[in-house]
């Protein structure tokens, strides 16, 4: 089978990757070509376009590259009409990847698979006429969208698992030492986000709310690829703090608490078995409170209180983010009674997820449903 894929960002190229790996596993014949990134041309294929040409966030920075943007976009409707793939695989990064879609589906035959579907509960929830009429199959990791797709809006889905939760099970299975439970104090590990808008926006604070824990805890820092020393030496000098890089699993498996900024990372620090207190900064915080709390469509931003459908670890978000209040919710973890009750909620997260493996599911629906294709 020929399989086309378009990943925009670094941890759509890291899934994107092991499904492809899945795909050849169950396809001697899979021959891919994609939009991606260096995990996905490691697996084989051609690589179109590398995701660094397609990843620019925020309104400046793409109204600066929309020439770039379009033009990208142009190449890969042209790229998919020519190669005539079995199918085209769609990983996140929606705001590209549904244009796609919508060429796909209404200039060719050729069928649409979204991996990792858009985040459209959060926001932008118009997107589901998009997604209905232009997406074939729907491939989910968070268990929590099933009932928003099939019950709210009436669109069957597959619930594949969640791969954060399968790299964690592999990790912990390869360092049977990190398995023991945690009672020693020793680790507070601060991570800050992946964008350097967002570092500068929580590191400072969060540094400033450990600085009480500096004599009896070491204080360490994940540093995020692509992020040059010298950015986190500004903010890190004279704190005492350590930073460490591409060691994030590591450093969450000898940690005793950790300070995050929502993301990806709090479901990691969730499974890791460490409590902690999700931290996350935004301009003009009274305002962005306000809004939050009218407009925007879930009660959490943290993965673990979405899938957990509870407040299971506490949430510092735009007017309730300040050093005094992470001091606070950090102290009831390190020495109070929240901090027994966030590691039994942490079971129940584990639980809704499963111990499925979200690439290998995924393949072997995409494979089984196109050998039903008519030739």
């Amino acid at each position: 089978m020929k399989y086309y894929l378009i990943a925009g960002e670094a941890s759509g190229d890291l899934h994107a990757s092991h499904l492809m790996q899945s795909l050849k596993n169950i396809d001697d014949e899979a021959d891919f070509r994609f939009f991606g990134g260096d995990l996905m041309t490691d697996v084989g294929g051609t690589r179109v376009r590398h995701y660094k040409e397609l990843a620019y966030m925020g309104f400046i920075p793409v109204l600066l590259h929309l020439p770039t943007i379009l033009r990208n976009m142009r190449m890969c409707k042209a790229d998919i009409q020519e190669w005539q793939p079995d199918c085209v695989i769609l990983v996140d990064y929606p705001g590209f990847n549904l244009d796609i879609a919508k060429y796909v589906k209404s200039q060719t035959n050729i069928p649409v698979y979204y991996y990792i579907s858009p985040k459209i509960w959060a926001w932008k929830e118009y997107r589901i006429k998009n997604i209905k009429r232009d997406v074939d199959e729907l491939f989910s990791i968070l268990p929590f969208e099933v009932e928003f797709f099939e019950q709210k809006h009436h669109y069957p889905i597959h619930y594949v698992g969640n791969p954060t939760a399968d790299e964690v099970r592999k990790f912990l299975a390869q360092e049977e030492s990190h398995t023991k439970e945690k009672t020693i104090p020793g680790i507070i590990a601060l991570l800050a986000g992946s964008r350097k808008q967002e570092i500068k926006d929580n590191l400072p604070a969060m540094l400033e709310a450990v600085s009480d824990y500096r004599k009896d805890y070491r204080i360490v820092v994940a540093g995020a690829p692509g992020i040059e020393p010298a950015f986190y030496e500004s903010f890190i000098e004279g704190t005492g703090a350590e930073i460490v890089y591409n060691q994030t699993y590591a450093l969450l498996s000898e940690a005793y608490a950790a300070l995050v900024t929502s993301g990806t990372a709090t479901l990691e620090t969730a499974l890791f078995g460490v409590p902690q207190v999700v931290c996350y900064k935004f301009p003009m915080p009274w305002l962005t409170g306000f809004l939050r709390r009218r407009f925007i469509k879930v009660k959490y931003v943290s993965l673990v209180n979405l899938i957990a459908d509870r407040e299971v670890v506490s949430e510092l978000v735009a007017d309730t983010f300040s050093v005094k209040n992470i001091r606070h919710e950090l102290h009831k973890i390190l020495d109070g009674p929240d901090r027994e009750a966030m590691l039994e909620g942490y079971q129940e997260v584990r639980r809704r997820l499963g111990d499925e493996k979200a690439p290998d599911n995924a393949a072997k629906i995409m494979y089984t449903l196109l050998n039903k294709q008519p030739k």
